[in-house]
């Protein structure tokens, strides 16, 4: 039986803290310096809100100033929360209820960090190409030959075709773990299976 992975296996404990008066613009260039998606609004240690790329959009399509608009102003409140030891498949059920993409982890009134649903896609991923090959005998991944660069990941089989996408067997659909986004196929470059826009950078 497959062990389900739990949040804290894929949480971010990085996560940028911003208070609800400073400026969204300065916000947005922190956001931007640490590649994060979203700014947790703290008072102290306790989170109060959160202000999303969605957000920042929403003032943009407004024509409000960033650099004269307050995080306060535009932060979503209160922010969901879950610990550490919920399912990672709850809070994929709960991000799609809730209509949401980040979600705060706290155990016993700590911050612990922030769980996106780019973890949760990468972390579906990574777990389902651990445990597809076991569904075939037929078919399995040679490990003992040289790592080719150029040649795209496959599933060596006799008799099954690779299928992209709904095929009946493999799916050769994975997560890129340099930009996070689905791709059909897979290189390894440099240790990491990357997209061929990645694997082309």
């Amino acid at each position: 039986m497959e062990s389900e992975l739990s949040v804290r296996d894929v949480l971010t404990t990085e996560y940028v803290g911003v208070s609800e008066s400073d400026s969204v613009l300065g916000a947005v260039r922190l956001m931007r310096d640490e590649r994060a998606s979203c700014v947790l609004v703290v008072r102290g240690t306790d989170p109060v809100g959160i202000m999303t790329e969605w957000d920042v959009l929403g003032i943009v399509a407004d024509e409000r100033e960033p650099g004269e608009t307050t995080i306060g102003e535009v932060m979503t409140t209160p922010v969901i929360t879950v610990t550490p030891d919920r399912s990672l498949s709850d809070v994929a059920t709960m991000m799609s209820r809730q209509d949401v993409r980040n979600i705060v982890v706290e155990e016993d009134d700590d911050l612990l960090g922030v769980v996106t649903q780019r973890d949760v896609i990468a972390a579906a991923g990574s777990f389902q190409g651990t445990v597809a090959p076991s569904r075939s005998t037929e078919a399995t991944l040679d490990r003992d030959r040289p790592v080719d660069d150029t040649a795209p990941l496959a599933v060596e089989s006799t008799d099954e075709q690779l299928l992209p996408n709904g095929g009946d067997e493999y799916s050769t659909q994975g997560v890129c773990e340099a930009c996070g986004s689905l791709a059909d196929s897979l290189w390894d470059a440099n240790g990491q299976l990357v997209c061929s826009d990645c694997r082309s950078m």
